[in-house]
């Protein structure tokens, strides 16, 4: 009876720990589909998975083709060849949405193809329920959606250790019952403790935690320095929902290395004063933000004149010049003659910010530079030319960075992981025609011109290739 109940705890067990391991598994490929998703059907498909957009609202799809699986997989690959079959339901879809064909994805598999649908039908279901983090755009609104299956596996750990206790006491109660049958004299019985704390036992728990100290190890090394949603506070309060969102200023024209460079370039502030020497104040801040850009670059805003000899200015007459424009500013906005108890307030103010925002422990002087905290961040054995993505590719800056016209404060939008540079190479088509660039590949102008070939992506050209970001 003994066994029987331990029997049937274990195949309870058993059971229970096998549904947790398909959860995991459901969770781990709607994660993938997720990814596969935003970087294939996102730009055409709403991610709601209810309303329509450029093309139809996804859910549901397999319902619509329900029986019909295996042509849903070439449609998705090639629709054009669907169509051109003459199936009703695909010419239909065809004619809705004014004929207008969708992209292909022929190096798709089966397997990705079917993590995708995973995730629409986990999105329009409702089972798909990601853990949110906060939002990239805007003020602070807004939600990130993505996914933390730590606690699951956490539980799943402890599920197979409290498994492996239970399978290890059944053994040897079983093995002092042959012993008993046998004639032998059985071993003395362990008491739970001296189970736990057995050779096999310790020995597991040590290499567990080897293999989970591995994986975090090498799970965080790998995110160093590029964490998706990352958003610090700059010195000064540049807002690019502001400048390239309502003002529409291109975002090469501050950061011109973008189009000629290997990197973007963080713009000098001659830059900005190509437009605030003319533009003093700030819509959002007043004087409180530029006064910070002069003080760095030794502008003087009431003579608009530059200070001479400023780099060995003092930092007593520096505070003069600034304290002066900043109080003229306050008592013309406020009609008054002369500064009051408040306005003498926010004069300290204001110029703490210039001090607390151009200085630090290793930059004494408010003259210099200001020091940008650097947020999209890769290792230094990751090559990546900004110019060779935004002059030859022409690849939209907002395709990487996100909205970044809608941001008051930028954040990293983007993984900037290996996997989502690699799905982008393998899915974007590359401008290939009229491209001087291009017109060593021999091959593949013929291959146009013969009608064998619609598109050449990025990975027909070696852009997955290790060698083209890592050498």
């Amino acid at each position: 009876m003994i066994y029987k109940s331990l029997v049937s705890r274990l195949f309870l067990l058993l059971s229970f720990t096998f549904l947790t391991f398909n959860i995991a598994l459901a969770d781990e490929t709607a994660d993938q589909g997720k990814a596969l998703f935003k970087a294939n059907c996102g730009s055409c498909h709403n991610k709601s998975m209810l309303d329509d957009m450029t093309g139809p609202a996804l859910g549901g799809i397999n319902e619509r083709w329900e029986g019909r699986e295996e042509l849903l997989y070439q449609w998705i690959r090639n629709s054009s060849a669907v169509i051109a079959s003459g199936d009703s339901y695909a010419v239909s879809l065809y004619n809705k949405y004014n004929k207008n064909v969708m992209t292909s994805f022929p190096n798709l598999t089966d397997e990705e193809i079917n993590a995708m649908l995973v995730y629409i039908q986990g999105v329009y279901d409702g089972s798909y329920g990601p853990v949110t983090t906060t939002a990239l755009t805007g003020s602070g609104g807004g939600t990130e959606e993505k996914s933390d299956n730590t606690f699951l596996f956490i539980t799943l750990f402890v599920i197979l250790g409290i498994l492996a206790l239970v399978l290890s006491r059944i053994i040897t109660n079983l093995n002092r019952m042959v012993d008993i049958k046998d004639g032998k004299t059985p071993a003395a019985h362990k008491t739970l403790l001296q189970s736990l704390t057995s050779s096999k036992i310790v020995g597991f728990i040590l290499f567990a935690l080897v293999i989970f100290g591995g994986y975090t190890t090498v799970n965080s090394a790998i995110s160093l320095g590029r964490q998706q949603g990352y958003q610090p506070e700059q010195p000064i309060k540049f807002s690019h929902a502001t400048h390239a969102g309502i003002q529409e200023i291109d975002c090469q024209y501050c950061h011109d290395g973008a189009r000629r460079s290997k990197h973007s370039v963080i713009p000098a502030a001659n830059t900005c004063m190509n437009c605030h020497s003319a533009i003093k104040k700030g819509s959002t801040y007043g004087t409180a933000e530029l006064s910070k850009i002069y003080a760095s670059i030794g502008y003087n805003p009431t003579t608009s004149t530059y200070i001479e000899n400023y780099e060995s200015m003092a930092e007593e007459d520096i505070e003069k010049v600034f304290k002066e424009w900043i109080g003229a500013n306050y008592m013309k906005d406020n009609d008054l003659s002369s500064l009051d108890k408040k306005g003498n307030k926010e004069v300290d103010k204001q110029w703490m910010g210039i001090k607390n925002s151009l200085t630090n422990e290793t930059k004494p002087q408010i003259q210099g530079p200001i020091e940008w905290i650097k947020i999209h961040n890769l290792p230094d054995h990751v090559y990546f030319n900004h110019a060779q993505h935004v002059s030859v590719g022409e690849v939209e800056c907002q395709q990487c960075h996100g909205p970044v016209e809608k941001m008051e404060v930028v954040a990293q939008h983007s993984p900037l992981s290996m996997g989502w540079c690699v799905n982008c190479h393998r899915t974007t088509e590359v401008k290939f025609a009229d491209n001087p660039y291009y017109e060593s590949y021999e091959t593949y102008h013929e291959q146009f011109k013969d009608g064998k070939r619609d598109k050449v992506t990025v990975e027909d050209i070696g852009g997955i290739e290790c060698q083209k970001c890592h050498y």
